[in-house]
């Protein structure tokens, strides 16, 4: 039986258009899983460093003192790791593929997040009274 699906799979195949895309001269298909490169919203990174830990290729290098991310795309594998461990939530996946380039393509973004002041702690009722 295994042969019947199998001339079944190689006729479809043969009356059918090809599986594959002449890339270059048609675009390639896009679905929302689909992972293009790492875009990073400088406003809100907090400069954990987790994107940097968590980095398999260690394509990511935060300097604290210098307030700046900055990832290396050649080294980049393309595998979310640092999106899904962000706790600010300041990296997302983009679906489009970056541009092609030859020469080192290391992108640096300055950290511009401003902390929020701490909330003014509570104070208790004039006079010492407590309240009910």
């Amino acid at each position: 039986m295994a042969f019947f699906e199998m001339a079944k799979t190689a006729i479809k195949s043969l009356i059918h258009c090809p599986a594959t895309i002449r890339y270059p001269f048609q675009p390639a298909k896009k679905t929302p899983i689909s992972r293009g490169h790492v875009i990073i919203d400088a406003s809100r990174c907090i400069s954990c460093g987790t994107c940097q830990r968590k980095c398999p290729s260690q394509a990511i290098l935060l300097n604290k003192e210098a307030k700046t991310w900055q990832i290396d795309r050649f080294r980049c594998i393309v595998c979310n790791s640092c999106v899904e461990t962000c706790p600010a939530k300041c990296l997302v996946m983009d679906t489009q593929y970056t541009a092609p380039v030859t020469k080192k393509s290391v992108e640096i973004v300055t950290i511009t997040y401003v902390k929020p002041p701490k909330p003014a702690p509570a104070t208790a009722a004039a006079g010492g009274e407590a309240k009910t």
